[in-house]
């Protein structure tokens, strides 16, 4: 691995220690962070944790403080927890999205569900899955046999999409983490999310599926392995929703 995603791990492994304390303060808020959510003390210490182990390799700009260095060609871009009030509320479904960007274009993505240990990472070079308990283990990642659901975050706000994929028999759940989801996009049946589009919980996700039928503009994303799938809920999408 490349000395920038070196450095990455050693972060993930620094912030799950940090996730795993006991101390109280990181359940205090404290203010409205660049994302538009009130920040937490796990948000914020994440936020420096990251910030720590990978200033050196590109200007730092995080969902919780926004710039922490002035921009510049190489930029990094991270919500330090994606999936803040499932952590808080002791549901296991939450990690960190790292991206990075030269000259605007993303060279490198990275999400980790800090739960699990489960880690997808893709680079210019290649795409692989590893784990945060043995990341030099280099795993392909394959699109799962016979797919029984679907991921829908933010679902309770589209009640009659809600109403039209029932009816057309399109199971989901809806975690809660969109990084998270969307780089579990190879392994579910498809991912839907209509709702604000913000940097630091796309940039990483959507730049590790690639490779899958896709869609993202300012209104949804879908993706999903299966150009059927893909096609179909994209029609309900499109013709009775918007």
């Amino acid at each position: 691995m490349n000395a920038f995603i070196d450095a990455v791990i050693l972060s993930l492994l620094e912030v799950r220690e940090c996730m795993g304390s006991k101390d109280k303060t990181l359940f205090n808020s404290y203010f409205l962070g660049e994302g538009g959510d009130i920040s937490s003390g796990f948000d914020l210490a994440a936020e420096t944790i990251l910030f720590k182990h990978l200033k050196t390799f590109g200007s730092f700009y995080s969902e919780e403080s926004g710039w922490m260095s002035p921009k510049s060609d190489v930029n990094i871009i991270t919500d330090p927890i994606d999936g803040s009030d499932n952590f808080s509320s002791s549901f296991p479904y939450y990690g960190v999205s790292i991206a990075r960007e030269m000259g605007g274009k993303t060279t490198d993505g990275i999400v980790c569900n800090l739960v699990n240990g489960d880690i997808f990472i893709r680079t210019s070079d290649e795409y692989f899955k590893t784990y945060l308990d043995n990341p030099t283990l280099k795993l392909p990642v394959l699109p799962s046999k016979n797919p029984k659901i679907g991921l829908f975050e933010k679902s309770y706000e589209h009640p009659d999409l809600i109403k039209i994929l029932i009816g057309e028999k399109f199971k989901f759940r809806s975690p809660g983490a969109l990084a998270l989801s969307l780089a579990y996009a190879p392994l579910v049946k498809y991912v839907l999310f209509l709702g604000t589009m913000r940097q630091f919980d796309i940039q990483a996700g959507l730049y590790l599926s690639q490779h899958l039928y896709g869609f993202s503009d300012e209104r949804y994303i879908l993706l999903s392995p299966d150009e059927e799938v893909f096609e179909r809920i994209r029609l309900i999408v499109e013709k009775e929703y918007f």
